[in-house]
């Protein structure tokens, strides 16, 4: 059974890095058939897509997110891992990490598709 679990501070400074590590279980994330994702969900709203990471470490992000996102990888540990620079009280949201199949659209925000881990809810405050 693959799991994903999300784990780190849930409390970051404005202008400071957020860093969110994904461990997975149950699956490499070197599998071919499969994509490494972040999504983000505010409150009230559904999730938003950020980025993905490919078996091969190609990586694909949402473009309003491309001048502060990272997502790399630790394929030894077999984890994932979203840096988000520069963060603002309108980062705070519960942030998600999420497998999905190759057939599965890779931004998609249904619930139904892929993998999804519990989520880890990150403010963002001095």
């Amino acid at each position: 059974q693959v799991r994903l679990q999300e784990s780190g501070p849930g409390l970051v400074k404005p202008s400071q890095t957020l860093s969110l590590v994904c461990t997975v279980s149950g699956e490499s994330i070197t599998n071919p058939y499969s994509y490494w994702t972040w999504m983000r969900q505010f409150r009230g709203k559904e999730a938003e897509w950020m980025g993905t990471i490919a078996y091969s470490g190609s990586t694909y992000y949402e473009p309003s997110l491309k001048s502060r996102i990272s997502i790399s990888r630790d394929t030894s540990k077999n984890q994932f891992t979203l840096q988000l620079s520069s963060v603002t009280p309108e980062d705070a949201a519960v942030y998600y990490c999420n497998k999905r199949g190759l057939t599965e659209p890779m931004t998609s925000p249904d619930r139904n598709l892929g993998i999804w881990g519990q989520g880890t809810q990150v403010t963002i405050s001095s």
